[in-house]
């Protein structure tokens, strides 16, 4: 049986301020966390963490990324991007991000943006 998920949760302060500088381009803001994955499948969490926004993903269809630094790289142990999925339109799901970023890509930022999470679990 698969455990609950591990990851990050975006602290309300730091959601606040990526708001104004990303706008959500579409209907449902998610952007309220970033995962790790199952617990009992992905290694420990990081014990030393900071983390910065340093790009941008966006089909172009419904939906909408930030990636994100953990450490000093957004690779993530499988092999995908650390992210936070930013907006969604209607009928598309947060577990896209992913594929959007593996086969489009990201634009990296100019100035990665330094932004607090909190290590959080969830089913």
């Amino acid at each position: 049986m698969d455990g609950p998920i591990a990851g990050w949760r975006l602290a309300a302060g730091s959601r606040a301020e990526l708001l104004d500088p990303f706008p959500p381009r579409y209907a449902e803001v998610v952007a309220d966390h970033v995962t790790h994955g199952r617990r009992g499948v992905a290694p420990p969490l990081p014990e030393a963490l900071s983390a910065r926004v340093g790009g941008r993903a966006d089909d172009g269809v419904g939906v909408e990324a930030l990636v994100v630094e953990i450490g000093a790289s957004t690779a993530r142990w499988d092999g995908s991007r650390y992210h936070l999925t930013w907006s969604l339109a209607p009928g598309r799901a947060a577990k896209e991000s992913n594929d959007v970023i593996a086969s489009r890509g990201w634009q990296p930022l100019e100035e990665p943006i330094a932004i607090e999470l909190e290590p959080a679990d969830w089913p």
